[in-house]
């Protein structure tokens, strides 16, 4: 079955609460946006992901771009996991799972799965990379080389 939205398609929009206040999609037309789904905060693989954005905080603030995690823990789980390891990604709540759900991110015996999804300035799904395992992330030299392949979007 084809993951959805597919590269080339419109991404959905959303509002969720997050560690930095609330994120709406749609707020961030004319970003690109990196949304970062994981399973779960103060998970061995997971926590060696976000520290590695920490670690890298100069190479990952050179991104260009507006990242933002998602995973189905509420606000308070993803405020201890920032402060327990000093992340500088925010992490959003998606408590009911629809954000996963509507990015093909979910499955029902797993949860949320890890998958990166990038979105150019207009909001259409430019990449997206699902892992089959969620044993391994994207790197910020991964995720640099993801948002270099995208096109220049014009000045609106």
């Amino acid at each position: 079955m084809a993951k959805t939205p597919q590269v080339g398609e419109q991404a959905p929009d959303f509002e969720l609460p997050g560690t930095d206040g609330p994120f709406k999609l749609s707020d961030h037309r004319g970003e690109r946006v990196v949304l970062l789904f994981y399973p779960g905060d103060n998970t061995p693989v997971c926590t060696k992901q976000f520290c590695s954005y920490r670690d890298r905080a100069d190479d990952f603030a050179s991104l260009e771009a507006t990242v933002v995690g998602i995973s189905s823990q509420d606000l308070a789980s993803h405020e201890e996991f920032t402060a327990k390891h000093g992340l500088n990604v925010p992490l959003l709540a998606d408590v009911d799972k629809r954000v996963a759900k509507a990015y093909s991110a979910f499955s029902p015996g797993l949860g949320t799965k890890r998958a990166v999804i990038v979105i150019d300035e207009q909001g259409i799904v430019r990449s997206r990379h699902d892992h089959l395992l969620g044993l391994d992330y994207q790197s910020v030299d991964e995720l640099k080389s993801a948002l270099q392949d995208l096109p220049i979007a014009a000045p609106s």
